[in-house]
């Protein structure tokens, strides 16, 4: 069975910025900084990378084991009301190519994000999109780790556990995607809809300019 790990913002939704805004609010709630992540890159990034980087550049340390658990603690319910006020856009091309994909026999969806499992089942729901994807058991999340590889590698071997004995193919919008799937032997998609532009997603396998090319882009692949 072919299992398929797709990233989550950038990939398959837009959630217009409500996972910085909720950052920005706990920061201000929680250490009285404004504006915490003014410069910082969240493309392809865990939850915890951010969060460490936030804390390095405003408050000039790294943040404790507790400071981290205490941050996403708050951050979740105010992401969930975000979520809501700023909508979620499923990107177009998604609903299309997770139809196809889970028509066909032998194929495995699952999620590889930075985002704790507790933020990709918000914004999943938020886009309606949670149907398709098993998050308790296949899936990879910044809470397995905060170095993308090893939760692309803790996905894996969920998807293993399940049945998943064939090709892992890891779809995402940035170059940590790529260089992720890559310390895991995976077969890497990339699709220009997010952070990094198709230039810069060169060395991917393939890079798609949305993910409702991916049908054809498998037909291909599997003669199927």
């Amino acid at each position: 069975m072919i299992l398929y790990l797709f990233d989550i913002d950038g990939t398959l939704l837009h959630a217009h910025g409500s996972g910085r805004e909720a950052f920005d609010q706990v920061f201000v709630e929680r250490h009285g900084v404004v504006n915490a992540s003014e410069g910082i890159r969240y493309g392809g990034k865990t939850d915890p990378q951010i969060i460490r980087e936030i804390f390095e550049a405003r408050m000039g340390r790294a943040p404790t084991v507790e400071e981290i658990d205490g941050f996403l603690d708050a951050y979740i319910p105010l992401l969930r009301t975000l979520l809501e006020r700023n909508r979620v856009i499923v990107i177009e091309g998604v609903i299309a190519a997770l139809t196809d994909l889970a028509q066909r026999g032998g194929v495995m969806l699952g999620v590889a994000t930075g985002n704790i499992r507790r933020g990709a089942r918000e914004k999943l729901e938020a886009a309606k999109l949670a149907s398709w994807f098993d998050v308790v058991d296949v899936g990879g999340y910044g809470c397995d780790s905060a170095v993308r590889s090893e939760l692309v590698a803790r996905a894996i071997e969920r998807g293993r556990e399940r049945g998943a004995t064939g090709e892992v193919i890891v779809v995402g919008d940035t170059i940590h995607d790529i260089s992720a799937a890559r310390a895991c032997q995976a077969t890497v998609v990339a699709v220009a809809t997010g952070a990094d532009p198709a230039d810069k997603l060169s060395h991917a396998d393939v890079v798609l300019t949305s993910l409702a090319e991916l049908p054809a882009w498998h037909a291909s692949r599997f003669a199927s």
